[in-house]
């Protein structure tokens, strides 16, 4: 059995959430990574990933079954539990994900600083815009 998911696997300030590009959706990085080391259940990958709504999740989950990344295993009961495993295609996306994690940690200022830049320009545009209506 693997173990235990830490509940401060993934920072506040985690370099994956400034990611220009995504591995599925929002979420998809951290549950690959997450089950990097085995199966687990919807419950155990709730720990690191607890900004993450259920339904989000859930819809993560799918997203990453539907594309052939992550397995889905129905285990009758009673009681009746669900597994999550990484396939080999999922594993597959693990090196690459480092990288892009790796990537984004030594361009997180310049990421910041292009985000709050846009941020600032949207701003001034949006009240020159409602100044001129």
């Amino acid at each position: 059995m693997s173990e235990p998911l830490r509940p401060d696997m993934f920072d506040e300030l985690c370099p994956s959430s400034v990611l220009p590009f995504r591995f599925g959706d929002k979420w998809g990085g951290l549950v690959l990574a997450c089950l990097e080391d085995g199966p687990r259940r919807f419950s155990e990958l709730r720990v690191p990933l607890r900004r993450v709504t259920p339904k989000m999740m859930t819809r993560s989950l799918r997203s990453l079954e539907r594309d052939g990344l992550v397995a889905r295993t129905v285990y009758e009961g009673p009681p009746q539990r669900v597994e999550y495993a990484l396939t080999p295609l999922g594993r597959s996306m693990l090196e690459p994900l480092r990288a892009a994690c790796a990537w984004a940690a030594e361009h997180w200022d310049e990421l910041l600083d292009a985000r709050e830049a846009y941020e600032r320009r949207e701003e001034t545009a949006g009240a020159s815009g409602a100044a001129g209506a």
